[in-house]
């Protein structure tokens, strides 16, 4: 309901304009009334709006600019990121002198109002990142002073309008993340002064006019993911003031001009990627010497590769996925460039020629090398161990051979080795196991042979170990089993592995794919197996393996697909496996006598395979196995029970049947439109899915007892899944009542759907349905963490909460943990993927105290679309006051930068236990200037004492560490983001400090 002084002010203003003349009404109240309508139509959670109220002046209110000529009329309005949600009000059209607009990073909802383009003055409107929807406006065009139009990640649709054309003066427009129709109209090439132009992800269709060639003024240009065709009007190579040049993932078509390196002068960022272009690649990208990142991948390219030594400032380059016929020499000039970062050259069938020795001269710098599908041949040189930065090295499926260099150990910084698909022999070099940060080895199909080193027992990171079709022989080393760490997969199949599978196998307790298939393993199998709670493909097959089935496999409640065909196993089968949800089961060629189980998975014919057991008997007639005896069939015949009780239960279950299909129904008809994208799409069919009855029961019908958080969007709850083997799991509920939250679960979909690693929390399952009241209900269930929030850790009352200090180390490790997981999404994926939510509640800690990255709500995936550290199609992210960095409030980036900034604020909050929004240091302005200043004149005085108190005769030695720490959260939390560190850098610097203060501890 209106208050009555915002009545009594309509009233006034209404016969202003319709019973009196204009000299009657006093023009203040018209911006006092319009702003008081703004306040009524939000809802304002976070009391930004607090001091909107009638006992002072509205130019004294938060957000609000008044002007100097006309001291009490509204100029400017800004309430960014202020956790505003509600509509925007038609009476907005009533402040004539505005000239600015900042509703960034909100949660408005509804139309944007036609009344907007009764505002004249107006030069800047920034709505981006809300939740507006229905068509642009096209009255906006009637504000002829706008120069900045940004309505980026919204639920805007339609078509964009053609009168926006006439907006001359714009410079900046941004569309991108929308849900807009049709085609790039051809008035915007009327908006000569347009300096950035962002069409990025809208669905937008047709060809890209060729009256975007009068834009000679662009410097970015954005219009990938879209369904654009036709050929790039060759204007646009011309306009010489272009740095980023974005068509990538359309089916655009034709050849590039081969002149582009020299009417390009300054073209940094040049993406072309998925799309159908073909011809050569210019030969004179070699001169555009400001070239930072080139994406060439998934095209129709042939002929030669350019050779692009002369380009220093090149820091990415990526050609995959071409014809190309050419040899690997072109890499030689690389060299020259000491800025290279990432060179990826992948799928090029035609690409052969010797690897170059003079790879272990590319810059030290170098992150990430991928040279696979290619028919390049020879040896991987000595001295690969130059390369001390490389976190992913892959040169899988090519023609290499020879043996894995020695020196391939000093990788330290490594974490994903792909050497799949070639001709290595001989051993694999113990150094291996020096390479301690490694997630991902792979080294199947190729001539490996001899024993495991023992020393890959040092690899505690792994998360995934492929060994498989090599000539590897031997025991199992022990060791190498005790890696609790791998959680994707463990495969030694088509090998020739002896002796008894090790009952350590137990310790892999978070192993999804397990795989010891065609070896010369012999003995029992290990009831151990029991512990690998969520084993979902268990493959023995093709060894010498003996006795029953052990009955721990009944453990194994998330198991999919179990195959122990071509053994000497014998026993019965267990009924336990008629319980456990099985896709496939392969038992074949064994000595399994006895009668075969008749309920839930052997039910199916074509899921189970019991070839070669010539002693089973029973089962579905579909097997055609001979009858059991009678003895057999009354001990487990169900034809025993009372005919009237099946007939109940059948009945009963039809008419449950019957009930959930009426529900479903009417569900589907009262979904929203746009909500029924479901989220297959995004997370696709690797997820165990949950109902909404196994999350009631199992969190105890959501009650508060299990309550262990909330937040904007939802609340999390406690739960144990007793039907899973009493996992623990933490239940991530959505509000279905906030607007955002399907946004931010779709968001968090989307960005855990191809991510795996050891510090990021684990999405185990998801949850679509609704609940008993008809509502949608929308869940994401992660892995529970038995040691909570970091935040708890730092803030709550130790004592009074049950919890230990913080000791140095632990502080350490977490931090270390921590920028290990941005560095994964940064630079681990395919995708570029920008977190932009990092903050202590965010980190959860398991019961050994390691940390993991959650909630990704605000997730944004940049991928290959822009720059990772330099541009994004949003102009604004969301986040959490303090942590946010100070470009996103200016300026069009949604970056990795964004994300070190945040790690900076982080880092310097774990050990001065301050959060940034502390009073403590208002003198300083924020959380970095206050330890800057302490880093100069003594940081005694800002350390967490409870690090003091942990050690007081090593306090030197723990100064010392701090002050390194501290100095690179100072360094992650500047200003400007191209003076900030990468995550790489921190993480090895961390290490050091690490190493040094445990160094000086011994000594």
């Amino acid at each position: 309901m209106a208050s009555p002084i915002f009545t009594i002010l309509s009233l006034f203003i209404f016969s202003c304009f319709v019973l009196s003349t204009p000299a009657t009404c006093s023009s203040n109240e018209t911006d006092l009334v319009s702003l008081l309508s703004f306040k009524n139509t939000v809802n304002d959670p976070q009391g930004a709006l607090y001091s909107w109220n009638e006992t002072t002046h509205f130019c004294s209110w938060n957000g609000i600019q008044c002007g100097r000529r006309h001291p009490n009329r509204v100029v400017a309005i800004n309430l960014r990121s202020q956790d505003l949600m509600g509509t925007l009000t038609p009476h907005i059209g009533n402040l004539s002198f505005l000239r600015s607009i900042n509703l960034q990073n909100n949660s408005f909802r509804g139309e944007i109002p036609n009344e907007i383009g009764r505002l004249r003055r107006l030069e800047s409107v920034d709505f981006s990142n809300n939740s507006f929807i229905g068509a642009i406006p096209r009255n906006i065009s009637q504000c002829p002073n706008l120069f900045y139009l940004n309505l980026i990640d919204n639920n805007l649709s339609g078509i964009i309008p053609q009168e926006l054309g006439s907006l001359y003066k714009l410079e900046a427009l941004g569309l991108s993340g929308n849900e807009l129709l049709g085609p790039i109209p051809p008035s915007i090439g009327n908006l000569t002064s347009l300096g950035v132009l962002s069409l990025t992800l809208c669905g937008l269709t047709g060809e890209i006019p060729n009256s975007l060639v009068r834009l000679h003024r662009l410097t970015f240009l954005s219009l990938a993911f879209n369904n654009l065709v036709g050929t790039i009007p060759s204007g646009l190579f011309n306009i010489s003031m272009l740095r980023e040049f974005v068509v990538n993932r359309n089916q655009l078509q034709g050849s590039i001009p081969g002149s582009i390196g020299l009417t390009l002068p300054n073209l940094r960022i040049f993406y072309l990627g998925q799309n159908q272009l073909s011809g050569g690649i210019p030969m004179s990208l070699s001169n555009a010497s400001s070239l930072e990142r080139i994406q060439l991948t998934s095209n129709l390219f042939t002929g030669p590769i350019p050779r692009l030594g002369r380009l220093s400032l090149l820091s990415s380059l990526s050609i995959g996925d071409n014809p190309v016929n050419d040899d690997i020499s072109f890499i030689a000039s690389l060299t020259n460039c000491t800025n290279l970062e990432r060179l990826l050259v992948y799928e090029i069938p035609l690409l052969g020629g010797p690897l170059p020795h003079s790879v272990v001269n590319f810059s030290s710098g170098l992150i990430e090398l991928v040279i696979s599908g290619t028919q390049v041949r020879g040896e991987i040189p000595s001295g690969i161990g130059n390369l001390v930065a490389l976190n992913r090295l892959v040169l899988s499926n090519n023609d290499l051979e020879g043996p894995i260099p020695s020196d391939i150990g000093k990788l330290s910084s490594l974490q994903e080795l792909f050497l799949e698909g070639n001709r290595f022999k001989n051993q694999l070099p113990s150094s291996l196991g020096n390479m301690t940060l490694l997630s991902y080895l792979y080294l199947q199909e190729n001539n490996f042979s001899g024993n495991l080193p023992q020393s890959l027992s040092n690899c505690t990171k792994l998360l995934g170990l492929d060994l498989s079709s090599n000539n590897f022989s031997g025991l199992i080393p022990r060791e190498i089993m005790s890696l609790s760490s791998i959680s994707l997969s463990f495969n030694l199949s088509f090998n020739a592995f002896m002796g008894s599978i090790p009952s350590e196998i137990g310790s892999l307790t978070n192993v999804e794919n397990l795989d010891f298939s065609n070896n010369r393993l012999s003995g029992l199998i290990p009831n151990s197996l029991s512990n690998c709670l969520v084993l979902q493909h268990l493959f023995l097959k093709g060894n010498l393996l003996q006795g029953e089935i052990p009955p721990g496999l009944s453990a194994l409640r998330g198991l999919v697909e179990l195959d122990l065909s071509r053994n000497n196993l014998s026993g019965t089968i267990p009924s336990f496996l008629a319980e456990l949800h099985l896709q496939r089961l392969n038992l074949s060629y064994n000595g399994f006598h006895g009668e075969v189980p008749r309920t839930g998975l052997f039910r199916n014919r074509t899921a189970i395979s019991l070839d070669g057991n010539k002693e089973l008997c029973g089962g579905i007639p579909e097997l055609n196995l001979p009858p059991c005896s009678s003895k057999t069939s009354s001990k487990k015949n169900p034809s025993s029970l009372p005919k009237v009780l099946i007939a109940v239960v059948i009945s009963g279950g039809v008419f449950i049947t019957f009930l959930v299909f009426l529900v479903l129904v009417l569900y589907r008809r009262r979904r929203p439109k746009e909500n029924v994208a479901s989220i297959e799409s995004l997370v696709g069919t690797q997820f165990t899915r949950l109902s909404y009855g196994d999350l009631l029961k199992a969190t105890n019908g959501l009650s508060e007892a299990n309550l262990i958080g909330s937040g904007r969007f939802g609340s999390v709850y406690k739960g144990i899944l007793e039907d899973h083997g009493k996992t623990l799991i933490a239940v991530k509920v959505l509000n279905p009542f906030v607007k955002g939250a399907f946004k931010s679960f779709m968001a968090e979909c989307n960005a855990l759907r191809d991510i795996r690693h050891r510090n990021l929390l684990k999405l185990l399952s998801v949850c679509e349905s609704i609940d008993f009241q008809g509502n949608d209900f929308r869940s994401l269930i992660y892995d529970f963490k038995a040691n909570g929030s970091l935040d708890k850790w730092l803030y709550h009352h130790v004592e009074q909460e049950g919890l230990r200090r913080l000791s140095l180390i632990q502080r350490l490790d977490i931090a270390i943990d921590v920028a290990h997981a941005l560095e994964y999404l940064h630079f681990g994926t395919d995708s570029t993927i920008v977190h932009g939510d990092l903050k202590p509640s965010n980190i959860l800690l398991d019961h050994n105290m390691i940390a993991y990255v959650g909630d990704f709500g605000l997730a944004k995936i940049v991928s290959d679309m822009f720059p990772a550290q330099e541009s994004s199609s949003s102009i604004g992210i969301r986040g959490t006051i303090g942590y946010i960095a100070p470009e996103y409030g200016t300026s069009n980036l949604v970056s990795t930068q964004g994300d070190v900034y945040s790690y900076g604020v982080l880092l310097l909050e774990i050990f001065t236990n301050r959060r940034p929004t502390d009073d403590s240091f208002k003198e300083y302005a924020t959380l970095q200037g206050f330890v800057s200043a302490a880093l100069s004149d003594g940081i005694l005085k800002i350390i967490d004492p409870l690090i003091q108190i942990e050690n007081d005769k090593s306090i030197n030695k723990i100064t010392d560490c701090v002050v390194s720490v501290l100095s690179i959260g100072v360094a992650c939390s500047k200003d400007l983001p191209r003076d900030r560190m990468s995550m790489t850098d921190v993480v090895r610097e961390l290490h050091k400090i690490k190493d040094r203060y445990l160094s000086a501890n011994r000594s």
